[in-house]
C-alpha cells in the first residue's frame, strides 16, 4: 500500500476512535473502516454526494466524477507509469486482463504533465512534519 495511503487511513483511525467514543450507545460496531458517524454502513448515495463535495471545492465538475471514474483514473495511471496490465488486472479484481485493456486502460501520458500542474495548484505541497 502507497505511504500516503498508509498515513491517511492512520489519520482516518484516530478520527474514528474520536467518533465512537462521541457516539457512545448509539455506536454500531461492524467493523467498518469506512462507515456513518455511529459505524454504520455508507449508502452509496451519500459517498458520491460527498465526493461530489470534495470535487466541487477542488475547482473540478463533481458531477463529472464518480467512484468508477477514480477506478478508471487509477487504471490509467498504473498502466501509464508501467506497471504490468497482469498486475493491474489483479489489483482491481478482474480475472483476466481483456477487460481491464479494453475498458479501463486509458493511455494519459499526453496530458499527464498538465494534470500534474493542475493537481499541484489544487493540493500545494506542505512542508513535512519532522
Amino acid at each position: 500500500m502507497p505511504l500516503r495511503c498508509v498515513d491517511a487511513l492512520r489519520e482516518h483511525h484516530v478520527r474514528q476512535v474520536v467518533a465512537r467514543e462521541k457516539a457512545g450507545e448509539s455506536w454500531q460496531e461492524n467493523d467498518l473502516v469506512f462507515c456513518t458517524h455511529t459505524g454504520r454502513p455508507l449508502d452509496v448515495n451519500n459517498v458520491e454526494r460527498d465526493l461530489g463535495v470534495i470535487f466541487d471545492k477542488a475547482g473540478l465538475n463533481g458531477r463529472e466524477w464518480t467512484p468508477r471514474e477514480l477506478r478508471h483514473t487509477l487504471v490509467s495511471l498504473l498502466s501509464d507509469s508501467g506497471m504490468p496490465l497482469e498486475n493491474i488486472a489483479r489489483l482491481v479484481g478482474h480475472n483476466g486482463t481483456a477487460v481491464t485493456e479494453l475498458v479501463y486502460r486509458h493511455q494519459i501520458r499526453p496530458v499527464i504533465e498538465e494534470g500534474a500542474k493542475a493537481m499541484d495548484l489544487i493540493f500545494p505541497r506542505t512542508p513535512k512534519k519532522a
